[in-house]
């Protein structure tokens, strides 16, 4: 069973940027982002293959969020820059052993515990 462990997520204001980690127990091939803000369904954002040059983000972020890993640290990375009140959100990290670019939550074997963010205006 794959471990995965958030951290890193707080309040900011409008405009401001934040990193959240996420840091897995074993290396795993495909890392990524879900976010569930209040009274909404939880939505994948974005995704990184094993290698780290494969990315893929939703329309939704894809300007001004930053999806990365370190493999020697079994450690993803969400960069967020111009964060909006919209993006206040318990984000997900989760882990998959899919080879093909997906942000559907039933393709996702390990999940976090989840990381608040808080974006105020």
């Amino acid at each position: 069973q794959v471990q995965v462990v958030e951290s890193g997520g707080g309040s900011v204001q409008a405009g401001g940027s934040l990193i959240v980690s996420c840091t897995a127990s074993e290396h795993i091939l495909r890392m990524a982002w879900f976010r569930q803000a209040p009274g909404k369904r939880r939505e994948g954002f974005a995704t990184i293959y094993a290698g780290g040059a494969r990315t893929y983000y939703a329309d939704s972020c894809k300007d001004r969020f930053t999806i990365s890993r370190d493999n020697a640290k079994k450690t993803a990375y969400l960069q967020m820059d111009t964060l909006k009140p919209e993006d206040t959100a318990m984000y997900y990290c989760a882990a998959s052993w899919k080879v093909y670019v997906t942000l559907e939550e039933v393709d996702y074997h390990y999940w976090g515990q989840g990381t608040q963010v808080t974006v105020s205006s």
